[in-house]
């Protein structure tokens, strides 16, 4: 039988019928940058008991002022292993899936046949991001897309709101755009925030990944927004019926 007194104090603010709910919860988390790692991280000590990471790439050194799993001794490393083992660290009754690749377009299909309660999008690539997130909404998966946390430092600005109710954030405007064509113009959870993105942080990148560009980041802005996603997805799962 399992031993949940690490979750001791979890039980205590939201109830052990909530705590069980947890634990029969699959969650998917895709990106393990510096919004998915914090994301999966507290989702994993919330107590969900089954997750499954996605992330195809390895810890760069500019990856350091954010991201969770890297450090000084992590370079060279795959993302996805490294949060694969601190999670099991946090839980090593998790019941954990890990999926060590770039999401393309065409891999959103595959992996988005499984059954997940909650899936959170932490993909800065806006081509993957899109297609993953028009493939979620057409299968009546739940939820919650991270808008962009780059170019800002005020955490206390961030919302949760409707893709159509986003505003100011360039990233959701272009990904509302994206989505037009679709036909989809709301019913998807954001995280965003509405301060005005620091244009002059911005840089060209080679454009590998699905990337041309990026901007500029605070170590605590990209794990606030983790934090948010973390929190929409444990208040919906113990919330639902």
């Amino acid at each position: 039988m399992s031993d949940l007194r690490w979750l001791s104090r979890t039980e205590l603010l939201i109830g052990n019928e909530n705590l069980m709910k947890l634990q029969r919860s699959h969650v998917l988390v895709v990106g393990m940058g510096g919004v998915g790692s914090f994301a999966a991280e507290f989702i994993c000590r919330a107590g969900v008991g089954t997750m499954t990471i996605v992330d195809g790439d390895v810890v760069d050194p500019s990856n350091r002022n954010r991201q969770l799993p890297a450090l000084a001794t992590t370079h060279g490393l795959s993302k996805a292993e490294v949060m694969a083992e601190r999670l099991l660290s946090i839980n090593p009754e998790l019941k954990l899936n890990v999926i060590k690749e770039f999401l393309s377009p065409d891999q959103a299909e595959q992996i988005l046949s499984n059954k997940y309660d909650y899936v959170v999008d932490a993909i800065d690539s806006i081509t993957p991001k899109i297609y993953f997130m028009k493939t979620a909404y057409e299968k009546g998966i739940r939820m919650v897309s991270s808008m962009g946390a780059g170019a800002k430092l005020d955490p206390t600005l961030l919302k949760v709101a409707d893709i159509s109710e986003t505003y100011i954030c360039p990233f959701a405007q272009y990904v509302r755009k994206r989505l037009k064509d679709y036909k989809i113009y709301k019913g998807i959870k954001t995280v965003f925030s509405p301060e005005k993105p620091i244009k002059e942080s911005l840089m060209l990148t080679e454009g590998t990944s699905f990337k041309k560009s990026a901007y500029g980041t605070i170590s605590y802005l990209p794990a606030t927004f983790g934090s948010v996603c973390a929190s929409v997805v444990i208040r919906d799962l113990i919330e639902s019926e």
